[in-house]
């Protein structure tokens, strides 16, 4: 806990960033999903790009078919996210609802442990709420459209951000709270 109040500042940039992104995905949604795509595209590209490589220079080591496997299956996927944007952006929908959900049940366990030890981590639990929301809106409307999904990327990265800032902010008070506590304590020699 001591290390995440010590750290806060990484919260809060996390969540400013999420709100920028977030304002930019409601002016531009439909740039939004276009983005989104051609970095989930890249990411196959280069992933499977350096398993390959890393396939070829690790000659008589085990494993290296599969990871010469793996780095054709990511350029493939790059390839097909490319080609194909339409499918990749349901896909997309899919990971997004079950990394939502998942994130949201663990910020809200977060934020249950950190009931004891800082003041408002209900912005936390409230940050878990929102992604699980998001996260089962997405599974129950998926065909609701596309651009429905950057409108609801945009609303949650700007909820989300700003729970976030705030949980930041909250972190730097304890950590402030945590250093007048060491400063009045007296020194064990």
């Amino acid at each position: 806990m001591l290390s995440l109040a010590r750290n806060w500042w990484l919260v809060a940039v996390r969540g400013l960033l999420l709100i920028i992104l977030g304002f930019l995905a409601l002016v531009w949604p439909g740039a939004t999903l276009a983005v989104l795509v051609l970095w989930v595209g890249a990411g196959f590209l280069i992933s499977g790009g350096f398993a390959l490589a890393a396939a070829a220079a690790g000659r008589g080591v085990e494993g290296r078919g599969w990871l010469a496997l793996e780095g054709v299956l990511g350029i493939a996927a790059g390839l097909l996210t490319f080609f194909y944007p339409g499918i990749t952006q349901f896909a997309l929908l899919a990971v997004i609802a079950g990394w939502a959900i998942v994130t949201g049940a663990a910020e809200i366990a977060a934020a249950v442990r950190f009931r004891r030890v800082i003041r408002g981590e209900w912005f936390l639990g409230l940050a878990g709420v929102l992604s699980i929301a998001f996260g089962v809106l997405l599974i129950a409307r998926p065909i609701a459209g596309l651009l429905a999904l950057a409108l609801l990327i945009g609303w949650f990265a700007l909820l989300y951000g700003a729970a976030l800032t705030a949980l930041g902010f909250r972190l730097r008070g304890l950590r402030k709270r945590f250093e007048q506590g060491l400063e009045a304590a007296p020194a064990r020699v």
